[in-house]
């Protein structure tokens, strides 16, 4: 059969007929020629993790809507109001879900001053299909944190469980969360458990009773953990652990149909793997999964879930374990049908029939397509981009694989300009944010800029990235701005070493972490860059620390923190003002609520006063509108724009 399915581009209404194949053809077409513009590569996704409803006829996502990320529902078949748009106004709209075929819901937050401060505070808030009707769930009786729904009923009631706080105030038994039951059509509540003193998350089994809780007391730095066998049973401690002695607590991924079992994830040889987990004994049995050489990432659960239908991990590129066998044939089918390109199902109807299912590559945005498997036809939803068509390849992308200079081996992704050979290159290193992140073989709309003006560009996963393994990690500890500042600096002698790299053409530029490494390397190293950018970074931490005081587990956290940087100090750049050596661009948005805005005005001001020229030696940018994570169209423009003309003065191509 073919149908005709709504596509959404840029909020407006495209018809694409289906392709009555098992998937896109896995033809090459031939390049576009690149006349493109920085527009281009700051345009906001048109489509970001959809989400079908539990019988796959709707879906929910965010979009992008003049330079703005919205909340769309969408009907997958033609019909009166088939398309709504949800605005959240000055809320952050952090993730969404279907709770049935009628209501979804979602995570907002926003930031409010509280008592002369700026907090964060969460809400949920539950959506009618139609768009008629919205509801703030415990609006009134919620006190900061209230977004953490720990359970969604899967009969088609519109129940969740929801875990809450109901003060603000430490010494408040309302402090640490209860969780109630929610109608989220009504918004009518009934309590499930009461709060226990240090417990700030609760988990609960498929049939929505709350099994277990994990307790933190952050001046001790021990955990509890809470456990029952059933909804109507006592809680009794059944574990604890001293962080200061490196223990740690075994959690479940979910509790399985025998409600003595479930299944956890340890990194107990080395890597994140899956196991059995006997909850009387709190005994792992056998091991499930793993990906030798990495940690796996997160699980999907069976319809019941009480299962896992599949599980993803990242080795060079994003890849996914089905042990649900009728996924599992689906994604061998697209995988054999798209050639080059790499499919990803991102969403499911409960009985698996329908789904969504990302087609793309490194080098190509690609497309999102609605999969009915009864009608055995693929049909466009929506391209990621109407600038780069699924016809569009960018710049190559791989993994390469370089030894730092105390023989550690390091995966790096290398992006090289397309139609051009890899030689001699003016050179962009790219640390990654984190530093407890990594990257992969993805597309990346920063690189793919950068690539298509001329720049090889190589963003290493130095020590202390995720994903690697327990030991990788842990060979960052102590090592911020110094180890891992020789690790990025090791990755550029190799790209010299390759002939990839012009040596007198290299610079350094990142976000958060990456962009506190890219102070670093103008302070420390100014000899092997020609310049550096920092966006979002962090210049001092001490001042982040106090920063954090703010916040719940503030001691445990610069615990960790000194594990990292022994010495603040000693490797925090704003101290080292004049010793900066090459012009540096630094750019912060103003609603930045992951590294505060001060990080990068402060070190500016450090700059100046040590002498240094503005316009010259250094450049800062603060965007008003801003936040950590681009989410706005005229911030990434703007961000390329300064981006460029700095390269073109400092390090032209």
């Amino acid at each position: 059969m073919k149908a005709m399915f709504t596509s959404l581009l840029g909020g407006a209404l495209f018809l694409a007929s289906a392709v009555s194949a098992q998937a896109p053809s896995s033809t090459p077409p031939p390049a576009e020629a690149p006349g493109w513009s920085i527009k281009d590569f700051a345009a906001l996704p048109l489509m970001h993790a959809p989400a079908l409803s539990p019988n796959g006829l709707h879906i929910a996502s965010r979009v992008a809507v003049n330079g703005e990320q919205l909340l769309v529902i969408a009907d997958v078949h033609d019909g009166p109001n088939r398309v709504r748009s949800i605005a959240m106004g000055d809320n952050d709209l952090n993730w969404w879900q279907w709770v049935n075929d009628e209501w979804l819901i979602a995570g907002i937050g926003a930031e409010s001053n509280v008592q002369g401060m700026p907090w964060y505070v969460s809400r949920v808030a539950s959506v009618k299909r139609d768009g008629s009707k919205i509801n703030v769930l415990a609006k009134s009786a919620a006190a900061q944190n209230a977004d953490d729904v720990i359970w969604v009923a899967r009969d088609g009631t519109p129940r969740i469980l929801l875990s809450y706080q109901t003060s603000i105030f430490y010494s408040d038994p309302g402090f640490w969360p209860k969780v109630d039951e929610i109608d989220v059509s009504t918004g009518k509540m009934h309590g499930v458990t009461a709060p226990r003193q240090y417990v700030r998350n609760w988990y609960a089994d498929a049939t929505g009773a709350v099994r277990m809780g994990v307790g933190y007391n952050d001046n001790t730095r021990t955990s509890k953990l809470l456990y029952r066998p059933d909804g109507r049973a006592t809680f009794r401690v059944v574990d604890r652990a001293d962080r200061r002695r490196d223990e740690s607590l075994v959690v479940p991924l979910l509790f399985t149909a025998d409600p003595g079992k479930a299944i956890a994830s340890d990194d107990r040889e080395g890597t994140d793997a899956l196991y059995e987990l006997d909850l009387a004994t709190l005994e792992l049995g056998s091991k499930i999964f793993s990906v030798p050489g990495f940690d796996l990432g997160g699980v999907t659960e069976d319809a019941a879930g009480t299962g896992v239908a599949g599980v993803r991990y990242t080795a060079d590129a994003p890849a996914v374990h089905w042990f649900d066998a009728n996924l599992a044939k689906i994604q061998a089918d697209i995988d054999k049908a798209v050639g080059d390109r790499r499919a990803r199902i991102v969403s499911t109807s409960r009985n698996g029939q329908r789904m969504v299912v990302h087609v793309g590559t490194p080098d190509q945005p690609g497309a999102y397509y609605y999969y009915d498997t009864d009608a055995g036809a693929m049909s466009v939803l929506s391209r990621v981009s109407d600038r780069f068509t699924t016809k569009t390849r960018l710049a190559p992308v791989k993994t390469i694989r370089y030894k730092a200079r105390d023989g550690l081996e390091i995966a790096a992704v290398l992006t090289v300009p397309a139609g051009r050979d890899a030689k001699n290159l003016p050179f962009i290193l790219m640390p990654h944010g984190g530093p407890f992140a990594r990257d992969a073989e993805e597309w990346d709309w920063w690189v793919q800029f950068l690539a298509w003006r001329g720049y090889a560009v190589l963003q290493p996963n130095y020590r202390g990235s995720s994903g690697y393994g327990s030991a990788f990690a842990e060979k960052g500890e102590g090592q911020w701005g110094l180890a891992m500042q020789d690790d990025l600096n090791d990755a550029v002698d190799w790209a010299v070493k390759q002939g990839i790299a012009d040596p007198k053409r290299v610079c350094m530029a990142g976000a958060s972490y990456g962009g506190y490494a890219a102070m670093r390397a103008a302070q420390r190293d100014a000899a092997k860059y020609r310049c550096a950018i920092s966006y979002a970074g962090v210049s001092d931490l001490a001042a982040m620390m106090r920063y954090d005081r703010r916040f719940l587990y503030h001691s445990t956290r610069k615990d960790w923190m000194k594990e990292q940087a022994p010495d603040f100090a000693a490797v925090s750049p704003i101290h080292f003002a004049g010793q900066f050596a090459t012009p540096i661009l630094l750019m912060h948005g103003k609603k930045d609520r992951r590294v505060q805005v001060s990080q990068s005005r402060e070190m500016a001001e450090k700059l100046k006063a040590a002498g240094k020229v503005a316009g010259r030696d250094y450049i800062y940018v603060e965007q008003p509108l801003a936040d950590h994570h681009f989410s706005r169209e005229a911030d990434r423009l703007e961000f390329l724009e300064k981006l460029d003309a700095f390269l073109k003065e400092h390090n032209p191509a």
